[in-house]
């Protein structure tokens, strides 16, 4: 602990115990107990959340260079369909607050569409590959006959995405500015705290970039667990999504994923089935918004 050890002098705290969790450390002592964490470089993001008039993280006791200072705040349990609610309520708020248009170059979008692309073309060849192996077997295995049963769907959606990445790069192509706001962009459960109020924490991964990626981060994380159609509803209740920025999110959440296929077969059926789940969810939390736009 000699990385906090000036830290705790400045303060005149001495340290009767010391709890590592995560990359957090809590320190009791005689006036209480604080969390401790290195300082990595970021630390005037929360200068920056407190001038935009966002403070749902910590307060900061002390800081110096190389480590920082918080409160230290006691987590009630609560439902977790709740907590991922008031995450997405506060990242809305966060991006509604921190928002602004910024001057970008010309290859700055046309970058994003290539690597989307070339993503889309890798996962495209990877199932074709994967569907040749798998026909040319006499049996197939339960997880095998899963994707060969669902294969259509598959390139289904590898389909949709090629064409609306094509339809979002028309949208933007000759767009001089973007939206960027203020990323989290280490969404889980565990970094939000309810206590007195509710509160975000690690924000080390900070940054500047479209809206959207904290939306993608969380879903790719939760998309099975959660209704995303009610975090989504109330997300751009606070913030609106532009329409390339829906565009590119629907994009980004549709393209299936690689499925590792290194593991027992017992375990493969569960990860082909938890990707199928996710191909499913997904289509219906697109149709559903889109119904809701069009009012059909």
């Amino acid at each position: 602990m000699r990385e906090f050890k000036n830290l705790l002098d400045k303060q005149g705290l001495k340290v009767d115990k010391y709890t590592i969790k995560g990359k957090a450390t809590i320190v009791d002592t005689p006036l209480g107990q604080f969390v401790l964490k290195e300082n990595k470089g970021n630390n005037n993001i929360y200068k920056y959340l407190s001038s935009r008039n966002f403070d749902y993280f910590p307060k900061i006791i002390s800081q110096d260079k190389n480590s920082i200072m918080f409160e230290y705040l006691e987590d009630i349990p609560y439902d977790d369909s709740q907590r991922a609610f008031d995450i997405i309520r506060l990242i809305a708020l966060l991006h509604s607050k921190t928002t602004y248009y910024k001057e970008i170059d010309y290859d700055e979008f046309k970058n994003i569409y290539e690597e989307t692309k070339k993503k889309i073309d890798y996962i495209n060849n990877y199932y074709l590959d994967i569907i040749n192996i798998i026909e040319s077997r006499i049996y197939m295995s339960p997880s095998e006959y899963l994707i060969a049963r669902n294969i259509s769907k598959i390139f289904s959606c590898i389909y949709f995405c090629r064409n609306e990445l094509d339809a979002w790069y028309e949208l933007i192509k000759d767009k001089k500015r973007k939206r960027v706001v203020t990323l989290h962009n280490n969404l889980k459960l565990d970094n939000l705290i309810k206590n007195k109020n509710i509160y975000l924490i690690s924000w080390d991964l900070s940054k500047i970039d479209l809206p959207i990626y904290d939306f993608i981060n969380f879903y790719n994380k939760y998309a099975l667990d959660f209704d995303f159609s009610i975090l989504l509803e109330e997300y751009e209740r606070i913030f609106p999504l532009l329409e390339e920025e829906k565009k590119l999110l629907s994009i980004l959440i549709s393209i299936p994923e690689k499925i590792d296929i290194s593991y027992s077969e017992y375990e493969m059926v569960k990860k082909v089935r938890k990707f199928l789940d996710k191909i499913y969810k997904t289509e219906s939390l697109l149709t559903s918004k889109k119904e809701e736009t069009t009012g059909t």
